[in-house]
């Protein structure tokens, strides 16, 4: 499983868990107040002017949009367009790569004052006696919270 502690306000934190990769990126998705496509998409430019009811390299399109246009341009009407509002600002494609899970946390980062992610139940237990970012007032908190997640999944028992 994986475990993710935010931190929301001052001297405030909540932890919960997603079942794998699949399951965080879903549960950050529903949570966001973007949608799904602003948080992280791929598309060619071709495909972003049909979504747009034009046809690419066409004079009617190159008027219309002509950013889109001038990305199809330069980087091939078929070559993958990234976006990741979080990542890159609101509305931009990029043609460097860039990860599903990478735009997903910078959503989750966007929305806490601060967060950590483990990847395992190893992790997560360990991070109760090891982790830094618990060893302030605040970090109590998360501390507090990351273990009563994993008490309730079963991982710890109760009263550690």
């Amino acid at each position: 499983m994986i475990y993710i502690v935010e931190f929301t306000e001052k001297s405030k934190a909540h932890a919960w868990f997603a079942f794998d990769r699949q399951d965080l990126l879903r549960k950050i998705y529903i949570s966001d107040v973007r949608k799904e496509w602003e948080i992280f998409d791929v598309m060619t430019a071709r495909e972003l002017l049909e979504l747009l009811g034009k046809t690419a390299d066409t004079a009617e399109a190159r008027e219309e949009f002509p950013a889109i246009c001038s990305l199809g341009v330069q980087h091939g009407w078929d070559t993958p367009l990234y976006r990741a509002d979080y990542l890159l600002g609101e509305g931009i494609f990029d043609v460097n790569p860039i990860s599903e899970v990478d735009a997903c946390v910078a959503a989750l980062a966007q929305r806490s004052l601060a967060y950590k992610i483990f990847w395992s139940d190893t992790q997560a237990t360990a991070a109760l006696e090891h982790d830094p970012v618990f060893d302030n007032e605040a970090g109590s908190w998360g501390r507090e919270a990351l273990n009563a997640q994993l008490v309730a999944l079963e991982i710890l028992e109760g009263n550690q």
